[in-house]
Parts: structure tokens; sequence; C-alpha cells
């Protein structure tokens, strides 16, 4: 039977993950407190690990329930401890001395600030899939693989890329269950230069993407909807959570099910 095996947040988007039991849903099909902060620059654009490797410099914990951030720059171990939003403006000038440019910390307890506006809900992958991707990749973790693909739910009890079945054509999504909550899918997860980086140290494995297509083309399920593969470099599933969800709680160890479609 498939379930709910593990629960990550992201607090800050682009930074650290925060492993949970559960997770309250938004009314914007969001999960509360995953990616509810998040770096700009002067331009109001996002800063994370797509536009400035300096990302994977640093180090970060935040504690939502007492608004409690810890910074620490992993080459020298300093750290520095901030409390929102009282401390806001200094920790402004802290990450603008950090990246050298200005950079503001905002933050949206609403709906946080989602990659997909289109599927703003949390991305599912399974613990099979992240072990046989780790596979194609020498000396490559599956707790590394989980941590550079940055999914929000993981199922077990499933074979690789059983979440393949989670969409269908473009036009449509395919409704499933997890616990009492209702999620609908949506596409396949486009990935983007971050994947084949350490998430530490920045450094890259050599030809990952395109080894990555090849092995992906290769083992994609009879199940999966092939045509919403325009390249390979696609892995975990895409999310909408209706709005009448919105406070039901998902928890790992509820059981996963497909259900009709809407």
């Amino acid at each position: 039977m498939p379930y709910l095996t593990g629960i990550s947040l992201y607090p800050i988007k682009s930074l650290d993950p925060m492993a949970a039991t559960e997770a309250t849903v938004l009314a914007s099909g969001g999960l509360r407190h995953d990616r509810e902060l998040a770096l700009f620059d002067e331009e109001g654009k996002f800063v994370n690990g797509k536009r400035s490797p300096l990302v994977h410099g640093l180090c970060a914990a935040f504690d939502p329930a007492i608004g409690a951030l810890c910074l620490e720059i992993r080459a020298t171990g300093r750290a520095c401890h901030f409390y929102l939003p009282d401390d806001q403006s200094v920790l402004n000038a802290w990450l603008g001395d950090y990246f050298g440019k200005p950079i503001t910390l905002r933050r949206n307890t609403e709906g946080g600030f989602p990659d997909d506006l289109n599927a703003p809900g949390p991305t599912v992958i399974s613990t099979a899939t992240l072990e046989e991707v780790a596979s194609w990749f020498p000396g490559l973790s599956v707790e590394s693989a989980r941590v550079r693909f940055r999914a929000n739910l993981e199922i077990g009890g499933v074979p690789p890329f059983w979440e393949d079945q989670l969409f269908g054509e473009a036009d449509g999504v395919v409704p499933f269950q997890i616990g009492d909550v209702t999620l609908h899918g949506v596409n396949p997860c486009q990935r983007c230069v971050v994947p084949p980086r350490d998430p530490q140290t920045g450094e890259a494995i050599p030809d990952f993407s395109p080894i990555f297509r090849a092995r992906r083309e290769e083992t994609l399920p009879a199940w999966a909807t092939r045509s919403r593969f325009n390249h390979f470099y696609r892995l975990a599933v895409n999310t909408r959570i209706p709005a009448a969800e919105a406070g039901e709680i998902l928890r790992v160890g509820d059981e996963v099910h497909l259900t009709p479609g809407p």
C-alpha cells in the first residue's frame, strides 16, 4: 500500500529543508511554512541556486513559531542569529554583505513563493525513484538526491517512478488522496541547473543532465503519459490542492490512493 513516508518543507526558498511529521494545507494549495521566505535582489528577482552559486554556501535553520532564523556560512562556520520581523533590517544588511549586493528577505505566510504558479501545491516523489536516480551516478547518495530534487512529499511502498501516473494529458489533472486530503496531479516537474550541484559545495556532477535525460527515457514506465515529456529532464510531480482542502493536515504514515476523476 502506498503511504506518505516523509514530508520536507523548505521555509526559505532555495535553502535547507525542514523535516516534518505533518503539514497543514493553505488556501493557496501550498503547505504552511513551505517557501514562506525568499531572497530578492534590487530588481525584485529571486536570489536562488539558479542565479547565484553563493546560495550553496549558506546553511539555514528557521523556527517559524518564534521567527528565529540562523544563517551560517559553510566555508567559515560563521553563524548569525536573527528574529523576524524585529531584525529584518539587520538581516538584510548581513545578506547584502554576503552576496555583495542589496538583498531583501520577504515573507508570505498566506501562500509562500512557489516555483510553479499554475501548480503551487506540494511536489511528490517516491523513495524508490530517488534510489533509482542515485544509482545512475557513482557516489551519489539517496539523501543527496533527496536534497537536490527538493520534493515536499515522499511516497513509500511503491516502485520507481510510481508518481508518473499522477499526471495525464495537458488539459486534465489526476486526483489522488493522501489521508483525508485530495490533491490533483498536474505535470512532471521540469528540473533546472540545481540538481547536478552538491547542495553544500556547489560542485557539479559532470554530464549530469545528458546522463539523466538518457536514463529517464530508458526507464520511463508504461503508466506515464509520454506526451508530457517534451524532454526527459523531468522528475517528481507538480500538484494543486483544491481550496476546499484548506486547513486539512497531511501526516507521515497516511495512505495514498488514486481516486476517480473530477
